[in-house]
């Protein structure tokens, strides 16, 4: 019988560089046929060959009340009836900015935008509007989208400027970024000492999600905080990934740490395009049309992603929502832990809210540096053996993983139940 996600790869390879509209989708990291996806029914997915997968990718994040959930359905039909896009000002918009501001008290003003990538290119422009000044601080192995000035890798030193992490981005573009070590406070305090009064922003995904998930050691996001503000610089904290992910005020609430700007996006579109950045009025005040730093866009705020978002942000809000997501993320990473511990696989996981991260080393990693140290071709085998058994994961190593409210207990125990039998086998 012929395999239909191998028959729409190879059509798709005709015309579609590398067969995928975004790399990781590829399977070039694991191996093998990436699935196509044929429908999504709360924690569950189903291929064009018609296997159901326990889906704990949830289109990377947004789906955090499950696929297809009808509210938020019926939402997005009911908005769709009465217009796909205006490139106008619509009501939607105004009870969406209205209801971030409310649950994160970072934000005074909030701008709608398209994705994640452009929110966090758009914070950093106006941060660096906003201050007169063009250093950015990154750190090595967090992800803010694929603009230029963001695709940068580490320099040889602690103290060296960024090199271009992709073909295509001029070496002129990324010198003003500094890159550093996650979860080091030494190398920021370093970094504050000897170019703080060109520093213009430090930007941060306060819990990372795209080098696997690594969890912000004590005292790090303080530093940040404490150093930003004694420099005049921007703290940026880029929740695409955490906002209402890991709690209702995302990140910062969870930390206890307000920044000056934070981007957002997936949770808020509730799996449609969109994004957001906002905080202090002062800075945003900076922004075209109320100030010098341009920012534009035609489908900003687009009333099916707005529709969808308000319905999602309206579910998480439910008494509970957030403690049943921890509970069971924790279930799912404590069950494959005690799995593999009881076969002797080097093997560890961990979990921030719906977030989690799986790793196969004997601890949890705290840097770039550490995450490259798991053992890939251990996760690899795990990874096709539970694609097997029906159970979708990341088809990478350096991804987080996600779980949706529409997991149940059953539904974690199942998953558990298949990867104690993988490890018994290994």
């Amino acid at each position: 019988m012929p395999d239909r996600n191998q028959e729409l790869f190879e059509r798709a390879l005709r015309h579609i560089p590398g067969g995928v509209n975004s790399p990781v989708r590829a399977f070039r990291s694991v191996g093998g046929t990436p699935r196509f996806i044929a429908s999504g029914s709360g924690p569950r997915i189903t291929d064009v060959g018609g296997k159901s997968y326990l889906d704990y990718v949830g289109s990377w994040g947004p789906l955090i009340v499950g696929h297809a959930h009808p509210q938020v359905v019926a939402a997005v039909q009911d908005a769709a009836a009465r217009g796909l896009s205006f490139g106008a000002p619509t009501e939607g918009e105004v009870e969406l900015a209205d209801l971030l501001c409310r649950l994160l008290p970072s934000l005074e003003t909030v701008r709608l935008v398209n994705s994640g990538t452009e929110a966090t290119m758009s914070a950093i422009r106006l941060a660096r509007g906003f201050t007169g000044r063009d250093l950015l601080v990154k750190f090595e192995g967090c992800y803010h989208g694929h603009s230029d000035s963001l695709l940068v890798k580490a320099g040889s030193g602690m103290l060296t400027f960024g090199n271009p992490s992709s073909d295509g981005v001029p070496a002129d573009l990324v010198k003003h970024t500094l890159v550093l070590e996650y979860n080091n406070v030494e190398a920021l305090e370093a970094a504050f000492a000897e170019h703080g009064a060109r520093i213009a922003a430090v930007i941060v995904e306060p819990v990372v999600g795209n080098m696997n998930l690594i969890a912000p050691a004590p005292g790090f996001l303080q530093a940040m905080r404490r150093l930003c503000s004694a420099h005049g610089a921007v703290l940026i904290f880029d929740e695409v990934m955490t906002g209402f992910r890991v709690g209702l005020q995302g990140a910062q609430g969870a930390y206890g740490i307000t920044p000056d700007l934070t981007t957002l996006g997936k949770v808020i579109g509730g799996g449609m395009p969109v994004g957001a950045f906002g905080g202090r009025r002062e800075i945003m005040e900076k922004i075209a049309p109320l100030g010098p730093v341009y920012q534009a866009g035609t489908l900003s705020g687009n009333p099916l992603a707005v529709a969808a978002g308000l319905a999602t942000l309206g579910l998480v809000q439910e008494p509970g929502f957030y403690d049943a997501l921890t509970q069971k993320t924790a279930s799912l990473c404590a069950g494959l832990a005690v799995a593999a511990e009881t076969h002797g696989i080097a093997f560890c996981a961990q979990s921030v809210g719906g977030m989690f991260g799986l790793y196969f080393r004997a601890g949890c990693p705290r840097s770039y540096s550490e995450v490259m140290a798991c053992d890939k071709a251990a996760f690899n085998r795990f990874f096709h053996a539970m694609l097997a058994a029906g159970h979708y994961f990341a088809p990478s190593a350096f991804e987080a993983g996600f779980v949706s409210a529409a997991h149940s207990e059953a539904d974690i125990a199942t998953t558990v139940a298949a990867a104690e039998t993988i490890f018994k086998d290994w």
